[in-house]
């Protein structure tokens, strides 16, 4: 038994052989690019560059593409569709849900209230000292100067020597102690004003801190008043709609009295109908008919169609009008 031999060129290794021999060549290749560092950093670093920039340009167009994309009707679409489900959730949120979040969104407002009346305390506690203070230093001003006032005064005499509760001072003295005295009466008369600025910042922020606070307090109250009148609104209007189902039960009843005319009526048909049965068809007829006036009807027409005299005529129909009248 022979076996036969397979050559790389018939048959359809023929037709991959070529791809084979070229992926076996690329790989080693790569696999000896691997093996040995590269020879040209520069070129490296090229290639990397035009790597980054393919990149950014592919973010940018793909920035670009979105931007497109929203400005097109799809995304006028997409924006019209998120619009109508969000209106659509919202109309389908109950009435009186809606009315409780209000109230809860209302009651809400009592933490943050509270925090600004917090302020508002702190302020006027701050503004109450600094009144203090600049009374405190109003009234060491105005004692500072009648003290130098009276030691100028003193040393206008020109004096040598100078006596202070008890103590004798030198002119020098007494005048260096005013000249530490005065320095300190304009160090103090700045402190005071400048107290006096933070004073007046401090009261106009107090007062537009209440302001604020009171029309806070009168706008809380307002939708108060605004939640109760929508409250009063929707109740009457489940009232109506409670109204308008009753009307719908009075309809059924209506429904209900049509078909029991109906049926009474039919009872009444049936019922005349009976009457006329028994009437009519039930009773046996005890009057048997009489030869004598088939005969007597018989020669009247007869003599009327011969022309037969008035006389007889009339005696003919009187008789008729008689037979009738008894009838």
């Amino acid at each position: 038994m022979q076996v036969a031999e397979i050559h790389p060129e018939s048959g359809i290794f023929g037709f991959f052989a070529p791809v084979c021999q070229d992926a076996t060549a690329w790989n080693e290749e790569h696999d000896d690019a691997a093996l040995t560092p590269p020879r040209n950093p520069t070129k490296c670093f090229l290639r990397r560059t035009t790597m980054l920039k393919k990149l950014v340009l592919a973010g940018t167009a793909a920035t670009l593409l979105s931007g497109l994309s929203i400005a097109t009707p799809v995304g006028s679409y997409a924006r019209c569709g998120w619009s109508y489900l969000t209106n659509s959730a919202s109309d389908a949120v109950p009435l009186e849900w809606e009315l409780n979040r209000a109230r809860q969104l209302i009651v809400d407002l009592k933490p943050e209230i509270q925090q600004n009346a917090r302020r508002i305390a702190q302020e006027k506690t701050e503004v109450v000292r600094l009144q203090r203070e600049l009374s405190t230093t109003d009234e060491k001003l105005a004692k500072a100067k009648t003290d130098i006032e009276r030691l100028t005064n003193d040393l206008r005499d020109e004096s040598s020597i100078y006596s202070y509760g008890g103590v004798t001072y030198t002119s020098a003295q007494v005048k260096s102690d005013l000249g530490n005295r005065f320095k300190r009466f304009q160090t103090r008369q700045q402190t005071s004003e400048k107290i006096r600025q933070m004073l007046s910042a401090r009261e106009a922020s107090l007062a537009a801190a209440s302001e604020r606070m009171d029309a806070m307090l009168d706008a809380k109250r307002q939708l108060e008043v605004e939640v109760e009148n929508l409250q009063a609104r929707l109740g009457a209007l489940r009232v109506a709609q409670t109204s308008t189902q009753l009307h719908l039960d009075d309809s059924a009843l209506s429904d209900t009295r049509r078909l029991l005319d109906d049926i009474a009526t039919r009872i009444d048909v049936e019922e005349e109908t009976m009457k006329v049965d028994v009437e009519y068809f039930g009773e046996i007829n005890l009057d048997e008919p009489s030869d004598e006036n088939l005969l007597d009807d018989v020669t009247s027409y007869m003599q009327k169609l011969d022309g037969g005299d008035n006389q007889a005529y009339v005696s003919i129909q009187l008789d008729e009008e008689n037979s009738d009248s008894s009838l």
